[in-house]
């Protein structure tokens, strides 16, 4: 058996300012840095074999701070942008209560929750699922049939690509899935990398 452990990072300046973020390379906020600090207090027992986190700076600092406490800050990270947030295209960096305004409710909720609609210039949700998708199976799963351990800091979008696969999860049933900030996921798999048990912390 192995175990894959989702985190999606503490909250962000942004996300605390209600603004999409996307690729936007923002910093944690002082709440995120504590929502970090305390996952890594919940995984502290964790044997981590192998981390693996985005290129923007809020997931490499929720991860590089959990690795600090549970010592093991010496452990290389591996940083992809396969596992960087859903591009939300024009809409980065606006307010999303100012988009409702604007666009209208319906309007702002298809384009942060339907599975395959692009906002303006960016990425859909199946868009993401396309490139962490591929990563996962050549990189991060070879791990896990080795029986390694793995940390997976990352994104909101991201880590819902990570679990339809893993869950075998419908189209229409990942959009709905909550990712809380700074809430580890524990994922226990079997020999061929197949869901047996999950485990919030």
């Amino acid at each position: 058996m192995s175990q894959l452990i989702l985190l999606r990072h503490g909250q962000s300046v942004w996300n605390a300012g209600n603004r999409f973020t996307g690729w936007e390379d923002v910093d944690l906020s002082e709440l995120g840095v504590k929502e970090a600090q305390v996952a890594g207090q919940k995984l502290k027992h964790f044997k981590i074999d192998r981390a693996f986190t985005s290129t923007l700076k809020r997931a490499i600092e929720t991860a590089i701070i959990v690795l600090d406490i549970i010592g093991k800050i010496a452990l290389p990270l591996a940083c992809s942008p396969a596992l960087n947030e859903r591009h939300y295209g024009d809409l980065q960096g606006l307010n999303k209560d100012e988009m409702r305004t604007k666009f209208g409710e319906e309007q702002v909720q298809i384009w942060r929750r339907s599975y395959d609609i692009r906002p303006p210039n960016g990425e859909s949700l199946k868009d993401t699922c396309d490139r962490v998708l591929p990563y996962y199976r050549s990189t991060i799963l070879p791990c896990l049939l080795k029986k390694e351990t793995v940390l997976v800091a990352a994104h909101g979008n991201s880590l819902r690509g990570l679990i339809k696969e893993l869950e075998h999860l419908s189209d229409l049933d990942v959009v709905s899935v909550e990712i809380p900030t700074g809430s580890p996921i524990i994922y226990e798999l079997d020999e061929q990398g197949q869901f047996l048990n999950k485990v919030m912390l």
